[in-house]
């Protein structure tokens, strides 16, 4: 056998026995009389040593040694006499009798270890190498626990985990798809699925009851440190539930991961409305670790001649706690921070509420101390205090405020890793308004029913009308969505009609999905957690990447096998596709 024992397995208990490991050399140190090697798997590190009683032969191939060669070593335990309280290996050593190079190794392009000296661009090009490093190699190996401890609760509750199709239909909701063309339907293409949406849907009209998959999804869309054009789902879908159902299924589900795997116990998971959301935090999904909640100052500011505020349609304001004393350069710094692209705000008025009770501003022209008492005592500022104000169009002002109130909470520290505060967020709306496109989308899909005391507001304000639909958030992160489902066929073809699809259009799309609900539909609801957004936030990550095995890059690329890549005109000509030349 290749070994008997793995680099992280061996105690003091094992001690005077001769043992056989294998492993990647992590480093070598000649000290002339002795040498050690460190030995690296998986499963830990173990020293090996050679001094004046090693053979010739061992030693010989230790000359030849480098590092991440792949060798086998066979030998005596003995116990450290200075140990390595950093490993769980530390207390003892092997006593090399013989060695073998199972595989030697090029020098590799960075070092592998917790620290490296690699950047982002060249780990990810030898990012077979990047995973030996037991920094990212314990991401994997969490992520692998939290998909066992999902799977274990979905089977207690009597879940039946499905596959469902890879290749299926395009449709026009949604973000853009990605598209394979079949080469026995010339001039036909498959879509990569966005979420196994329909599937799951139709499995319940099978009468499935519980439906699971952690399955893989596609989506083209320009990506960021959460995001990636391929991700995975825990998905989900339940039959004859409300809303209520789906909601204390998933906590528990929540609960059990956090407990089997991170042993922390999340009890309260409170329930906050969109709107609430929007008002208070300026996020649909708000961090509710700490406070710094948006205050809105519009009918207490206006019409004192400062022209800025009084054309606005919303001036709202975050109280910064204990932040008085930011100097002018700071403040100058913030003001243009919320002045990006990216957040859009025009420019910031500060008011600092000094310790000694004056208060020094950014508009003192238009309102004196007596009515900068007035801003205080509505947003509950002290003295110490440093009020932060945006003005502008409602809701994307309510949103640059959320993202401010989020940056300073970072600088203050107060989104603190390893503190988690999950909460449900209910009643979006249904539908969003495109000016440009002159018509509604859907803000989940095109399958989320209506809260039903909302559904006669079909006719005359749909705008008004709320998605039974849910969101679970933590610190500030989107884990899950989902929706309680149209089964009724007329309010479904309503609901296409006022989407924009033409009765033609919605049976091409979606025709089969609506025969289904024909033969008797049950009353269903589903959720999907995104497990790469979960993952990474147990492992207290800011970005996905370092909990997928082999991730692609900003663009889109995978660096490490060059993809995607063109393709041979052979393989063109077989999918009946021609290039066309870009324009310069």
């Amino acid at each position: 056998m290749y070994r008997t024992h793995t680099c992280g397995e061996l105690r003091l208990e094992h001690t005077g026995h001769t043992v056989t490991l294998a492993g990647w050399v992590q480093r070598v140190r000649d000290l002339g009389a002795m040498s050690f090697i460190d030995l690296r798997d998986r499963y830990g590190i173990t020293q090996l040593i050679t001094d004046e009683h090693t053979s010739g032969e061992v030693k010989a191939i230790l000359e030849t040694l480098g590092r991440e060669y792949v060798i086998q070593a066979t030998g005596k335990v003995r116990e450290r006499s200075s140990k390595n309280k950093n490993i769980s290996t530390g207390d003892v050593e092997i006593e090399l009798s013989a060695i073998n190079i199972l595989s030697p190794s090029a020098v590799p392009p960075f070092t592998i270890q917790d620290d490296t000296d690699g950047g982002d661009d060249l780990r990810m090009k030898y990012r077979y190498l990047d995973l030996r490093r037991g920094y990212v190699r314990k991401n994997l190996e969490l992520r692998a626990q939290m998909a066992h401890a999902v799977r274990s609760f979905l089977n207690n509750e009597g879940f039946i985990e499905t596959e469902t199709p890879v290749l299926i239909k395009s449709t026009p909701e949604g973000a853009r798809d990605f598209v394979v063309p079949s080469r026995m339907n010339p001039g036909e293409f498959y879509a990569l699925p966005q979420s196994p949406q329909i599937f799951k849907q139709l499995l319940m009209v099978a009468g499935f009851d519980k439906y699971f998959q952690i399955v893989k999804c596609f989506r083209d869309e320009d990506l960021r440190a959460d995001r990636q054009p391929e991700f995975t789902q825990i998905d989900c879908e339940m039959s004859f539930v409300e809303q209520e159902d789906v909601l204390c299924t998933f906590e528990g589900l929540t609960r059990y991961v956090f407990r089997e795997v991170l042993g922390q116990e999340i009890s309260d998971f409170p329930r906050m409305s969109y709107s609430e959301a929007m008002e208070r935090y300026g996020s649909d999904k708000p961090d509710i670790r700490f406070d710094m909640l948006l205050n809105d100052l519009s009918d207490l500011v206006r019409g004192k001649g400062f022209s800025i505020f009084d054309e606005a349609g919303y001036i709202g304001a975050i109280c910064v706690k204990g932040c008085s004393e930011y100097t002018r350069k700071q403040l100058d710094e913030l003001t243009e921070w919320v002045k990006r692209p990216q957040i859009g705000a025009r420019g910031m008025v500060y008011v600092k509420y000094n310790s000694d009770g004056s208060f020094k501003s950014s508009v003192d022209k238009f309102y004196p101390a007596t009515e900068l008492a007035k801003w205080a005592q509505k947003t509950g500022a002290e003295p110490g205090d440093l009020l932060l104000v945006l003005s502008g169009e409602r809701k994307k002002m309510q949103e640059a405020l959320g993202t401010l109130r989020n940056e300073m909470g970072n600088r203050l520290e107060l989104r603190k890793k390893g503190t988690f505060s999950p909460l449900w967020v209910v009643d979006f709306p249904l539908l969003e308004w495109d000016a440009e496109a002159q018509r509604y989308f859907a803000m989940h899909h095109p399958f989320t029913s209506p809260k039903p005391e909302d559904i006669l507001l079909l006719d005359t304000r749909p705008g008004d009308v709320r998605a039974n639909a849910y969101d679970l958030v933590i610190n500030g992160v989107e884990i899950g969505g989902g929706s309680v489902r149209i089964f009724d066929s007329a309010l479904q073809a309503k609901m296409f009609d006022i989407l924009g699809f033409t009765p033609a259009q919605a049976e091409a799309q979606f025709g089969f999905l609506m025969n289904a609900f024909k033969y008797g539909a049950p009353p269903h609801a589903g959720i999907a957690f995104g497990f790469d957004r979960l993952a990474s936030l147990f492992a207290g990550l800011d970005s996905i990447r370092d909990v997928i095995a082999f991730p692609k890059n900003n663009a889109g690329r995978d660096v490490m096998n060059d993809s995607p890549a063109p393709i041979s005109r052979e393989q063109l000509d077989e999918l009946n596709l021609r290039l066309v030349e870009k324009r310069s």
